[in-house]
């Protein structure tokens, strides 16, 4: 049971942030928040979930991502706003808190948007061991932004993969993920077209950021045994994938169907359409990819059980660590909060 002192509350700001990924190395961060997930994923039925609660304008997305195992509870503040890089602010920032379900005391604050970054590309990895063919050695990153060079550590790390295929519709996306790359020792080569970047490759990456039902991948660019990790399409009206691959291939995955079906790309697709959750892959259940030719789908929307995994992680690794932050109120007697006021004869008035 926490004591009074524990009301003094660890925050992890941006900077702290990354100074913690820098110390550790990100592909390691990648790699300890992969096994939080495989951890989480397979004991999936113990978690209160619930699709998350969004608030949808013309320029984006505001979400509120919460679940708790009965020990912990975390929730995610997180938006999604595409034209943001315009007046020079990042297209998605976030923030969280893990808190102790015994008592309601938060464990941490922390600034999420890089550990966003390392959660999704971790999860998107993490996915692809188990649905990718075990011999993938290329992948097509088809979106170059913010959290492009996650996902390729991610893959790199976890996987094994050492050939990237870069396209993005603004160059220099392009050109500034593969400096990125060339400095982390990773080779890449850039393409003019989606189907030229997707030719030959053993895995797809879709990362997208307009808020659009756009059609990145059709039919023509699929080949047999590809996996593709859908990642962009993320909130209602956002898509990535021509519907006619997702009717033809041989298995769509997802994280949380309730969610998925109103956000990713199976709002495309009958209320019926199937799809498996992931994590009866992990724990066996279900046998994920059945042949080397078939082609698979993770329809990856981000759910909050990953967030919930990286805030463990982060407490894990960062013990001890953080800033102290008087956020809540230390009260001698908990039942007399009008006494934690200062004193005050403007507090006392006249009858």
């Amino acid at each position: 049971m926490s004591s009074l002192a524990s009301l003094s509350l660890p925050v992890f700001p941006a900077a702290a942030i990354a100074r913690l990924i820098a110390a550790t190395g990100p592909s390691e961060c990648i790699a300890g928040i992969a096994r939080h997930l495989d951890t989480d994923f397979r004991r999936w039925p113990q978690f209160d979930k619930s699709p998350r609660a969004a608030c949808h304008s013309p320029e984006g997305v505001i979400e509120l991502m919460p679940v708790s195992d009965g020990v912990h509870y975390s929730f995610k503040y997180v938006n999604g706003h595409p034209k943001n890089q315009r007046h020079g602010l990042p297209t998605v920032l976030a923030f969280g808190v893990l808190a102790e379900v015994a008592t309601g005391l938060p464990c941490l604050l922390a600034e999420l948007t890089l550990l966003t970054a390392l959660r999704t590309a971790a999860m998107s990895a993490f996915a692809a061991q188990h649905l990718a063919r075990p011999d993938s050695r290329r992948l097509a990153l088809i979106g170059n932004g913010a959290q492009s060079e996650f996902q390729a550590l991610a893959f790199h790390r976890l996987l094994g993969i050492r050939e990237f295929h870069l396209h993005d519709s603004d160059p220099a996306a392009t050109a500034k993920l593969q400096r990125n790359l060339a400095r982390l020792g990773l080779s890449s080569r850039a393409f003019a077209s989606t189907a030229e970047a997707v030719r030959g490759c053993d895995i797809v990456t879709t990362i997208t950021a307009d808020k659009t039902n756009a059609t990145i991948l059709t039919p023509a660019m699929i080949e047999p045994g590809m996996h593709l990790n859908a990642v962009g399409g993320d909130c209602p009206g956002k898509t990535e994938l021509d519907a006619r691959i997702l009717a033809a291939c041989g298995q769509v995955f997802v994280e949380y169907a309730p969610q998925t079906r109103s956000e990713g790309e199976l709002q495309q697709m009958p209320a019926d359409f199937p799809a498996h959750e992931f994590w009866q892959v992990v724990n066996g259940s279900h046998p994920g990819r059945r042949t080397a030719e078939e082609v698979t789908i993770f329809d990856s929307v981000g759910f909050a059980l990953e967030d919930f995994s990286a805030l463990r992680w982060l407490q894990e690794t960062a013990a001890g660590q953080g800033e102290i932050l008087g956020l809540l109120p230390q009260l001698a007697d908990p039942r007399d909060l009008f006494g934690y006021l200062p004193p005050s004869a403007s507090l006392v008035r006249a009858a």
